[in-house]
């Protein structure tokens, strides 16, 4: 199992402002993820979950504590290869999809791999793979303009998953999303998940939206509260997962 692990972290602190006058966002975090997971972080408003992400995804750095990706503790690592790092390993989901609106879907899912430098027949085979798996084989040569939020998202989603990352990062990438557009983005992660492609940690605020996800961490006021697991049904994980917000009484947005 330790050969699977992807990320380790380990005591994470984090703190922003001033000496006597810090913010403490994040008290002692410790997680595991491995190959194929899929991970939902909630928890209520002002929890950490947001300052969470950005460090696992080496956008920002922990005041404490340590955060081993793909072997590599990111604190001691050189700027030059954290950038590599991040180019080959980690894809980024965002809730506003930040494709480029001069290029067409076909050619933002595959900016990662033409600016890597791949051959031009391995570019078009991987993006028509991804976009059949994604139900935009017909909207390749559309511009964002044309395209649905939930068409959007799910290229933004294929553009992610095209360097074969070794983990994906998504913040609340249903937020932008009506419940339909959310509901066939959600499924295309979990096939991408359960197929084996794609190790996944979500930020969301979304019961519904977490329910698709294997495992649940809540966290509150900088700390790992709990952890729940799915099973194999979704409804009830669902439920499970409404009744724990409950009892915390918090805002989970």
């Amino acid at each position: 199992m330790e050969d699977n692990k992807i990320v380790e972290v380990k005591n994470l602190v984090k703190h922003y402002g001033t000496k006597g006058f810090q913010t403490k966002v994040l008290k002692g975090i410790d997680l595991s993820i491995y190959k194929n997971d899929f991970i939902a972080i909630m928890g209520p408003s002002g929890s950490g979950k947001t300052t969470l992400l950005n460090i696992l995804s080496t956008i920002d750095k922990p005041t404490q504590g340590s955060v081993v990706l793909d072997g590599k503790e990111l604190t001691k690592i050189k700027n030059k290869e954290l950038a590599k790092l991040r180019k080959d390993k980690i894809g980024f989901v965002f809730q506003d999809y930040n494709l480029l609106d001069t290029m067409t879907l076909q050619d933002n899912i595959a900016l990662p791999l033409a600016l890597g430098g791949s051959y031009a027949d391995e570019i078009q085979e991987k993006v028509g793979e991804l976009a059949a798996l994604f139900g935009l084989s017909e909207h390749l040569k559309k511009y964002p303009y044309q395209l649905s939020g939930g068409q959007k998202q799910r290229g933004a989603v294929c553009r992610a998953l095209i360097t074969n990352p070794e983990i994906i990062f998504a913040d609340e990438p249903t937020g932008a999303l009506d419940s339909k557009a959310s509901k066939e983005l959600l499924k295309c992660l979990q096939q991408v998940n359960e197929n084996g492609k794609a190790t996944i940690l979500m930020v969301t605020h979304d019961s519904y939206c977490a329910s698709y996800a294997k495992d649940v961490y809540i966290l509150s006021d900088g700390l790992m509260k709990c952890r729940l697991s799915k099973g194999d049904d979704r409804k009830e994980f669902y439920n499970k997962i409404i009744d724990m917000q409950a009892s915390m009484g918090g805002d989970f947005s």
